[in-house]
């Protein structure tokens, strides 16, 4: 049986201008406003901006292939990154 690879890879899924990391980003910043509370509401509005303005120096979708490398998440359909050795 043949398994297609995706064509683009480094394209993540998008909600509006934010990339999946951003929303992660975003969404634990509310987490943490609201266990803290004080000034650290702030958080949830300055977080994304922040993290998009410093994923700017990096090519599209690096966080995913950076958690990739170091074996946090797997690709769907791709073998482990620390598998060396594998079969057809």
């Amino acid at each position: 049986m043949k398994r297609k690879f995706p064509q683009y890879i480094h394209q993540p899924f998008q909600v509006l201008w934010f990339e999946t990391d951003d929303m992660l980003v975003f969404f634990l910043s509310i987490i943490v406003a609201h266990a803290t509370g004080g000034f650290f509401w702030l958080l949830p509005l300055i977080s994304p901006f922040a993290t998009t303005h410093i994923k700017m120096n990096y090519p599209r979708g690096f966080a995913r292939h950076l958690f990739y490398y170091t074996g946090i998440i797997n690709f769907k359909g791709y073998p482990h990154f620390f598998q060396k050795k594998f079969q057809d």
